[in-house]
């Protein structure tokens, strides 16, 4: 029966009650989005663009990364199946400062122990401000102008990885500034969204999100001369999920040292700082995305968040420590579905249609060798133009959660130190920061003119409606 059908104006999507968690399956709960699902095809270019970063780092073959890669998809479905209605995706901002911690450790048995331990460690933190449902209040207390610092430092950190000497962009300069100048176009463009209204073919694109501009990548960067043309294979992907467990895994090394957990503790932390702006986001689009769409309730909790992803790193530490992580999620995609769901009912039904089925397709296009194949040669573009959006966003999110002058000055702090010297300095440096300019009055904040506003607001006038800044 599709339950999907029967719901009425202002209603949440049907489910199933699981406690804390609200289980909806594809056709039954939701109505299964073509246009998302297209996307994932090819967007699963992104999840195997982690491929060569574990090849490198722990000198994974081929196979066994995929492998890796393939298991963390089947645990995506997670979040929208039990009632989070997000894209997930890794903790990429973090990324950078696991290898620095990893590589600390030589490679083999040690430097797998050193990913098993961070992982673990960062599953048991999540798990926690889950279970004890901290981490809503963690969400609601956390100073604005730390919160502002960490986004827009993710967001900085996101570009500067592309733009870093021997980065992504050193590489395909020409692509990259093409695909993402047509990302940024078809995706936030006002004049876009105007021009597609009124014409059929144009507003077919705009439902694709970035899906057209990767199959243009394809074929357009081998004519600029920046990657190889690809090699199309027929059948279906050997992921070797037995050499994965036998060398990658503590089915086959062991658990590590009680010393290990010790040690992984203080990059737990500072991943969890760059993982809870991703939280943040995923709050700040969605209440962005209830304007439009005051058809659907849209119910997100950041505790049971937690306990999603929470559960996803402790899965993934046991079968299959990742170096990209599990995050809560996919800020360049994410946004892309909701832009999308924003065009109202007729184009996505629910945001968890939009979310789920580009999750099954990114999925589907793992299992399928000629789509591998296919985007194997712009595994670097792809994963460019996700850390690029996703950048995009938040610096806009993290500018927004700013409340003063004050607050956006030291958000430029945390960020800028965030990028230089990692997480945990700039979270250090934001709390010294707010204690020295607002004292032990850090959540009172006096009326202020803000950049770009042309009336007086207050704290509690910003609360009730962000998009006034």
């Amino acid at each position: 029966m599709n339950k999907w059908k029967n719901r009425k104006i202002g209603e949440e999507s049907p489910y199933i009650p699981l406690g804390v968690f609200k289980l909806r399956l594809p056709f039954v709960h939701y109505r299964f989005e073509l246009p998302d699902y297209l996307q994932g095809l090819l967007m699963c270019a992104v999840d195997l663009a982690a491929i060569p970063l574990m090849m490198e780092l722990l000198g994974m073959p081929f196979e066994a990364a995929l492998a890796i890669v393939m298991l963390n998809g089947l645990l995506y479905l997670f979040h929208h199946m039990l009632g989070d209605p997000v894209v997930p995706g890794w903790i990429t901002p973090a990324i950078p400062l696991l290898i620095i911690f990893v590589e600390t450790y030589p490679i083999g048995v040690d430097r797998v122990h050193a990913l098993v331990s961070f992982q673990m460690v960062l599953a048991f933190l999540t798990l926690f401000l889950g279970i004890t449902k901290l981490a809503k209040k963690v969400v609601l207390h956390i100073p604005p102008a730390l919160k502002s610092g960490i986004i827009l430092g993710a967001g900085l950190a996101a570009v500067t990885t592309v733009f870093d000497k021997g980065g992504r962009f050193d590489l395909f300069p020409i692509s990259i500034t093409l695909f993402v100048g047509l990302a940024f176009y078809l995706i936030f463009s006002d004049r876009f969204k105007q021009i597609s209204q009124n014409n059929k073919s144009l507003k077919t694109i705009a439902k694709l999100g970035i899906f057209p501009i990767i199959l243009l990548s394809v074929f357009i960067s081998p004519l600029l001369g920046e990657t190889d043309w690809p090699q199309l294979e027929w059948g279906f992907t050997q992921p070797d999920f037995g050499l994965m467990f036998s060398e990658y895994t503590i089915l086959g090394v062991g658990l590590p040292p009680f010393t290990m957990f010790l040690n992984a503790i203080p990059m737990a932390l500072a991943a969890y700082i760059v993982l809870f702006g991703d939280v943040l986001q995923s709050e700040a689009i969605l209440k962005e995305a209830r304007v439009d769409r005051q058809d659907e309730k849209i119910d997100y909790d950041s505790n049971r968040a937690h306990l999603i992803f929470g559960g996803r790193n402790f899965l993934m530490s046991i079968f299959g420590p990742d170096v990209v992580m599990c995050g809560p999620l996919w800020a360049a995609m994410h946004v892309v579905i909701v832009e999308r769901y924003k065009q109202g009912k007729k184009a996505m039904h629910s945001i968890f249609g939009g979310a789920g089925s580009f999750r099954f397709g990114t999925n589907t296009g793992l299992l399928l060798l000629p789509i591998v194949s296919l985007v194997k040669p712009i595994l670097g573009i792809a994963l460019a133009l996700t850390l690029l959006i996703q950048g995009y966003v938040s610096v806009r999110i993290g500018i927004n959660e700013s409340k003063s002058q004050k607050d956006l000055g030291i958000a430029g702090v945390i960020a800028a130190i965030l990028v230089v010297k990692g997480a945990t300095w700039a979270f250090g440096a934001g709390i010294i920061l707010i204690l020295l300019i607002y004292g032990r009055n850090v959540f009172q904040y006096e009326d202020e003119v803000l950049p770009d506003s042309s009336y007086t607001v207050s704290r509690n006038e910003i609360n009730s409606n962000d998009d006034k800044i």
